[in-house]
């Protein structure tokens, strides 16, 4: 049972394909930053593409933080952050020099590339995934798994424990995170073909 999924909208684009992805999944799903909504909701997605700092900004001005912190950390809804949204949940990044959620310990950094030539930034296309623990959101996944990228700072995690998976682009960075209710992945599942509905149905039957 799916129950109701609320896509956060905060101004940052990609609602759209990740709304579409999921109904695809027959699931109840809609797009609000109405506060009521969003405390309505079952589960949560917090999408994005742009700016961290103008993103946080866009959170606030919205009036999202507080409600976000009360379904997320006190109710303990799941929530997956996507791309940027998963970057939300750190504790600061280097982008525009911006607090975050504070939901997951760690600093959103831009990859240091030693062979520009080779591998250029931001990272974009498909790259595979390398599991780090168990999760079900990763139920039907493995090691040769590919996701689309598309993405020039990435997450560095305080703690080993709430890394769920890394990827190799030059250096290993972070891909994807849990901490307890809360889910995030650099990539892109709504563009992910196969691999991606797969994550979205993990997610759905959380």
């Amino acid at each position: 049972m799916s129950g109701r999924i609320v896509i956060i909208d905060y101004g940052t684009g990609n609602h759209f394909s990740v709304q579409k992805k999921l109904k695809q999944l027959n699931c109840e799903v809609i797009t609000s930053h109405d506060p009521a909504e969003i405390s309505r909701a079952d589960k949560l997605v917090l999408p994005g593409v742009g700016h961290f700092g103008k993103a946080m900004e866009n959170l606030r001005s919205l009036n999202l933080t507080d409600v976000l912190n009360e379904q997320v950390i006190q109710k303990q809804k799941p929530i997956l952050g996507i791309c940027l949204g998963m970057q939300l949940m750190a504790t600061h990044s280097e982008e525009g020099d911006a607090e975050g959620l504070q939901w997951i310990e760690g600093n959103i950094k831009k990859f240091d590339i030693n062979d520009p030539l080779l591998y250029k930034v931001p990272h974009t296309g498909w790259n595979q995934i390398e599991v780090a623990k168990s999760s079900p959101l990763l139920h039907g996944l493995s090691n040769s798994s590919e996701f689309y990228f598309v993405h020039a700072y990435h997450f560095h995690c305080a703690h080993s424990e709430d890394i769920l998976c890394y990827t190799d682009y030059e250096t290993r960075f972070v891909s994807a995170v849990q901490r307890n209710n809360i889910f995030g992945a650099q990539f892109h599942p709504e563009k992910s073909h196969d691999a991606g509905l797969q994550l979205f149905k993990n997610f759905i039957a959380l």
